[in-house]
C-alpha cells in the first residue's frame, strides 16, 4: 500500500494443503517478535493447494530479517512451500511497454503520480516514438525498439539487457501490440502483466471489439493477465465488463472497452505491487 509503514512486511505462501500450516507460520513469526496485523488464506480442495498472505509488523523484531527469513524457509521446507517475503521499504521498479494506444499508459502514470501505485517507473519502452512526449512530461526515460520479424530476437535481447540493467521487477504491457517471445517471458515469470481488450477466453487475438460487434454481444470486457508463451491464455488477475446494445457501433465498443482496460489494468498492477496475487495451475488467487 502507498501509505504502508516501513516496519511492515508481507509473506505470501503457496503449498500443498496440510494440517498445521497456520500454526507453524504464526509460531515462527511470534517467536521472532513479529506481530501479525492481518492474515488471509484460501484452500483449493480440488488442486489440494493452500494459500496464505500475512502482513506483519517488524518494529519489535527480536532477531534480524535474515534470521527471520531463514526460519520461515525452514517451515517452508517442511511443508514444501513456495514463499516470498517483501518489506514495505523495498519499492518495486516497473517498466511500461506501450505502442500507439496511450490511454492505459496515461492512466498508470497519473495514478502513480497520485500515489496509488507504490513503485518506481524508471522506464517506458515502445516500438514507436509516438508516446515520447508523454514520457518527457513525467520525466521518465523513453526507449524505442522498432520490431520487425527479422529484428525481433535481437531487439528483445536488447530490451531484456536494459531491464536487467535498471533492476526492473515488473513489466506492464499497456496495450503493447507485440507478442513477446518465450525467451523474453522466461526472464520474468509471473512478472509481466498484459491487458487484453476482451473478456477472455472470448475473442482472443487481434481486433476483439470488431469481432464482438459482428457477433452482437451484449457485454464487452477487458482482462489483465500474466503473459505466458500461450497467447492470451496466461493466469487471469482481473476482469470487468460493460453492457452493450444493438445501438452500439464499433466506436462505442472501443470507447467502453478502453474505460475497462484502464481500470482493470490498474487494479491488477496494484494487486501485484502489494503482493496479493498467488499463481498456480494457470490460475491466480487474489487476496482482498
Amino acid at each position: 500500500m502507498p501509505d504502508e509503514p516501513e516496519d511492515t512486511a508481507c509473506l505470501l505462501v503457496t503449498c500443498p494443503d496440510a494440517k498445521g500450516i497456520v500454526a507453524a507460520l504464526a509460531q515462527v513469526l511470534h517467536g521472532h517478535g513479529a506481530n501479525i496485523l492481518d492474515s488471509d488464506q484460501h484452500t483449493d480442495p480440488v488442486a489440494g493447494q493452500y494459500f496464505q498472505r500475512i502482513r506483519f509488523d517488524l518494529s519489535d523484531l527480536l532477531t534480524d530479517r535474515t534470521s527471520l527469513a531463514t526460519a520461515i524457509g525452514e517451515v517452508g521446507d517442511r511443508f514444501s512451500m513456495t514463499w516470498r517475503i517483501t518489506y514495505a521499504g523495498d519499492i518495486k521498479r516497473m517498466a511500461v511497454f506501450v505502442s500507439k494506444y496511450d490511454h492505459c499508459l496515461w492512466d498508470l502514470l497519473l495514478r502513480h503520480r497520485a500515489g496509488e501505485l507504490n513503485c518506481e517507473i524508471p522506464l517506458i519502452v515502445s516500438n514507436h516514438p509516438d508516446a515520447a512526449p508523454i514520457a518527457e512530461q513525467f520525466g521518465i526515460r523513453y526507449e524505442v525498439f522498432p520490431i520487425t520479424k527479422a529484428t525481433k530476437a535481437a531487439q528483445e535481447e536488447r530490451e531484456v539487457a536494459l531491464l536487467r540493467e535498471l533492476d526492473i521487477d515488473l513489466v506492464v504491457m499497456a496495450r503493447y501490440m507485440q507478442i513477446l517471445s518465450g525467451d523474453f517471458i522466461s526472464h520474468f515469470p509471473a512478472r509481466i502483466i498484459n491487458i487484453h481488450h476482451s473478456f477472455l477466453p472470448a475473442f482472443m487475438g487481434s481486433k476483439p471489439y470488431h469481432r464482438a460487434f459482428e457477433r452482437g454481444v451484449k457485454l464487452v470486457g477487458a482482462t489483465a493477465h500474466y503473459a505466458t508463451t500461450d497467447l492470451d491464455e496466461g493466469p487471469i488477475i482481473d476482469q470487468d465488463v460493460a453492457r452493450t446494445s444493438h445501438r452500439d457501433s464499433v466506436k462505442d465498443l472501443l470507447r467502453k472497452g478502453r474505460d475497462l482496460e484502464r481500470t482493470v489494468l490498474a487494479r491488477a498492477v496494484r494487486w501485484h505491487l502489494e503482493d496479493r496475487v498467488a499463481v498456480y495451475e494457470n490460475k491466480t488467487v487474489v487476496f482482498d
